[in-house]
């Protein structure tokens, strides 16, 4: 599909990436820190809410410098809208993946996208399959930034439960925290994916965390009061907030599977979203 303006729509696509991993890597979401402030003023263990104050000091001191909010600055993971008059091409890609190379640049972040076998690291933050990319359509043409660092999601977990098991789906998910305990540096955000399929399952999981933490359904404050109940607490020192929130996306499934899965994230659910306004 032809378009007379790609290379423009690919250049501020380019821009938008850029700026789009700037600001999340820098500026935690206005949801996130009203969500850690919360619960610094209801914490009542004195070494949980002393971490807490520290994680918003961290913030603060992010946000006012134009620095990373973490030395793990995460791999690329990328949500792009597409409006039905632009085409999905390799160099609507390609535009996303010079964004990221000169992001890694810029901000700077820090290059952690390595072959997976051999290891090898060739400093950009690209490689194959990264930056990684999910496409839908819209009415407007967007990239969403959402870094993910490795001390979280190395935590995440999935599970093909039978039918039946419907009531271990609250067991699962209170199963993979404890297991987690510290070491993905909490309060964490919980996104948990149920249905679809195995792949799609997983997407589901880190999907859901792009949704506001401050306002949870019923099914997901249960999920999260069941978690906090655990009392690992901030870093793992003990205290009342283990997770800040819990996240949950459905989707349908087969009638004899029931995935569920968990993609652990740490209190630095770093994202951000730039539109790329033109007359497209």
């Amino acid at each position: 599909m032809y378009h007379p303006h790609l290379a423009e729509i690919c250049d501020a696509l380019k821009k938008a990436t850029i700026s789009a991993f700037t600001e999340a890597e820098c500026v935690l979401p206005p949801d996130v820190r009203e969500a850690i402030r919360r619960s610094a003023e209801c914490e009542r263990d004195p070494v949980a809410q002393q971490e807490l104050k520290n994680i918003l000091d961290n913030v603060e001191i992010a946000a006012s410098n134009r620095v990373p909010i973490c030395q793990d600055t995460g791999v690329p993971v990328c949500y792009l809208t597409l409006p039905p008059q632009i085409p999905f091409c390799n160099e609507i890609l390609e535009a996303i993946g010079k964004g990221v190379e000169e992001a890694t640049e810029l901000v700077p972040l820090r290059p952690n996208v390595v072959d997976p076998c051999t290891r090898e690291n060739r400093g950009k933050n690209v490689g194959a399959g990264m930056p990684l990319i999910h496409v839908s359509t819209a009415d407007c043409l967007s990239i969403t930034a959402f870094p993910k660092g490795a001390g979280s999601e190395n935590l995440s977990r999935i599970a093909m439960l039978l039918p039946a098991e419907r009531e271990r789906i609250v067991d699962f998910v209170v199963e993979t925290m404890l297991i987690a305990g510290g070491r993905p540096c909490p309060p964490v955000i919980l996104g948990v994916g149920i249905g679809s399929t195995f792949e799609g399952v997983a997407a589901l999981a880190k999907l859901a965390l792009l949704e506001p933490v401050t306002d949870m359904d019923p099914f997901e404050r249960a999920l999260c009061d069941a978690v906090n109940r655990l009392g690992i607490g901030p870093m793992g020192l003990g205290g009342e907030t283990t997770a800040l929130a819990v996240k949950v996306k459905r989707a349908d499934c087969h009638t004899a599977s029931l995935p569920v899965a968990v993609n652990v994230q740490c209190w630095a659910c770093r994202r951000a979203r730039v539109v790329v306004e033109g007359p497209f």
